[in-house]
């Protein structure tokens, strides 16, 4: 007779990652932001308004001073980045457009950006004077403030910096952004502490 040998017994995975995570959805159009090519930030746009996908570029304007004229032109309020509007199907044509190089991933997750963060960068584009990148660190430390009027209004930020007897620099923060807006001080109104208050 032969020997008859034990059923080898499924092997148990150790230290399983979590799976990746992944927002696209089949049905839902959601916001992410894609990666491109230095300064072609508007040819992929218009490349992916091709495919009849929507994007979206936040613009501030920029003003140049020549010997004759003054030159106002528009420029990315992030370099670099161009925000989409897509279902999961779309998500491979987006990635094959010319000069995109990646989608903006919080480690190895694709997370979708909310509608919230793309309004503010709507309402915040125009008004930005520059925009810098800033590290898992957060916002300096200074006094939260709170816009009192005009389109910016309840928007919230912090002090970071005085530029003039009439004007602070705030920083908002938005999708790993920090955006510098220089506003008038009168606009401006502090945020009481609760716990200071009701103390």
């Amino acid at each position: 007779m032969g020997e008859l040998k034990p059923k080898p017994l499924p092997e148990v995975q150790k230290n399983k990652k979590p799976a990746d995570v992944n927002q696209l959805s089949n049905t839902e159009y959601r916001w992410f932001a894609v990666y491109t090519k230095y300064k072609c930030e508007k040819y992929v746009a218009e490349h992916l308004q091709k495919k009849k996908i929507e994007a979206y570029i936040p613009l501030m304007t920029r003003t140049r001073r020549y010997a004759r004229k003054i030159k106002q032109y528009d420029v990315p309020l992030i370099n670099c980045y161009v925000f989409v509007h897509i279902l999961k199907g779309q998500y491979i044509p987006t990635l094959e457009t010319e000069y995109v190089m990646s989608f903006l991933k919080q480690g190895k997750d694709l997370i979708a950006i909310p509608q919230k963060e793309i309004d503010l960068l709507m309402r915040v584009a125009g008004d930005a004077e520059e925009a810098i990148e800033i590290s898992q660190a957060g916002l300096m430390k200074g006094e939260e403030v709170e816009v009192t009027s005009g389109h910016l209004a309840g928007m919230r930020g912090i002090v970071v910096e005085r530029t003039g007897k009439k004007s602070f620099i705030i920083d908002l923060n938005t999708i790993g952004y920090q955006i510098r807006i220089n506003i008038d001080m009168h606009l401006l109104k502090p945020i009481k502490n609760k716990a200071t208050t009701n103390g």
